[in-house]
C-alpha cells in the first residue's frame, strides 16, 4: 500500500534493517573508504573497521551520492506518494544534505529535506516518529512536526575511550584531543547545534560511563522518553548501561540497542558509546 508522505534518511540514523523495513523507510548509504577500498557503510564488515583503525590506517567517510538519493526519491514518486521527507544528518558532521538537495531538484514530487543538525539515533527516532506519522496518514506538514518535535527534545550522550579519532577526522580540534588524553581522563561529549561539543570528562573509563548513565537519566527524568543506547564495537558495555538505565528510568515507553553506523564508528572509534534520550 503506497503512503501519502514518502520517508528517507541516511545510515547515520543507526535503524536495526529490521525496523526500517517495517516501516517502510528508504536509507541511503554513507561511504567509508579504507585505503583504496570504497564501499557503502552497510557493506564494512565491524572488525574490519575496527583493525583499519587500530593500525592507523587512513578511513575516511563520504556523503550518498546523490544517485542514490535519486533513485530513493524516483522510486518513491513511481509507488505514488504526493511527497517525501528526508531527514539527514546534521550538516555540520557531513554534507549528506547536500547530496540529497541536489537530488531532490530532479524529481517531480516535492522532497523536502530536513537538516536535523543530530545523528546517530536522535536522527532515528525522528524517522521513526516522521514513519509513524506517514503511516497513520498523515499528511506532510503532521510528518515534518512529528520528526521536529523529536528533534528538538533528543539529547545525544556520547563517550568515546579516545578523542584520537573525531581529532583524525576533524570533527574536534586537536586541542581538545591532547587534553581529552591528559591524566586518563575520558571525555563525555554531546551534539550542540549541529557538532560534536565537550560536555563532561571524568577519571576512567568505568567513572565516565557511570557519569554517562547519571546524565541520560537526569535529561530524562519522570518523563515519557524514548532510550538508545548505541555502540563501536562495545556490545558487552552496552548492555551493561542499558541495565542501569532500565533500573533507573521506569517510564521509559522503549528501550533499543544498537551499534552505530560504521561511519559513525570511525569517527568515534572502538569502545565509543551514546545513549539518546528522546520525547515521546
Amino acid at each position: 500500500m503506497s503512503r501519502r508522505v514518502a520517508i528517507v534518511t541516511d545510515s547515520t540514523a543507526c535503524l536495526p534493517p529490521q525496523l526500517t523495513e517495517k516501516l517502510g523507510v528508504t536509507v541511503a548509504q554513507i561511504q567509508v573508504r579504507i585505503g583504496d577500498w570504497v564501499d557503502d557503510e552497510v557493506r564494512v564488515p565491524v572488525p574490519k573497521l575496527v583493525d583499519a583503525l587500530r593500525d592507523r590506517l587512513d578511513v575516511t567517510t563520504a556523503p550518498p551520492d546523490p544517485g542514490a538519493f535519486f533513485w530513493s526519491y524516483a522510486d518513491a514518486e513511481a509507488a505514488g506518494a504526493e511527497a517525501i521527507v528526508s531527514l539527514h544528518v546534521s550538516t555540520g558532521l557531513s554534507q549528506t544534505v547536500e547530496a540529497a538537495r541536489r537530488a531532490a531538484g530532479q524529481v517531480r514530487v516535492p522532497v523536502h529535506v530536513v537538516d536535523t543538525r543530530t545523528c546517530g539515533m536522535s536522527l532515528g527516532y525522528a524517522v521513526v516518529a516522521a514513519a509513524t506519522a506517514a503511516a497513520a496518514g498523515g499528511d506532510v506538514n503532521r510528518v515534518l512536526a512529528a520528526a521536529q518535535h523529536v528533534v528538538r527534545g533528543s539529547t545525544e550522550l556520547i563517550y568515546v575511550d579516545t578523542l584520537e579519532y573525531l581529532q583524525r577526522g576533524g570533527r574536534i580540534g586537536r586541542a581538545a584531543a591532547l587534553l581529552g588524553s591528559a591524566l586518563s581522563m575520558k571525555p563525555l561529549l554531546t551534539v550542540a547545534e549541529g557538532r560534536i561539543a565537550p560536555l563532561d570528562k571524568a577519571l576512567g573509563a568505568e567513572r565516565a560511563v557511570r557519569k554517562l548513565v547519571d546524565i541520560a537519566a537526569g535529561k530524562a527524568g519522570r518523563d515519557a522518553v524514548d532510550i538508545a543506547v548505541e555502540h563501536f564495537d562495545a556490545a558487552e558495555r552496552a548492555g551493561t548501561v542499558l541495565e542501569q538505565l532500565r533500573a533507573k528510568l521506569p517510564n521509559v515507553r522503549r528501550f533499543l540497542v544498537t551499534q552505530v553506523s560504521s561511519a559513525i564508528g570511525a569517527h568515534v572509534g572502538p569502545g565509543a558509546l551514546g545513549v539518546t534520550v528522546s520525547p515521546v
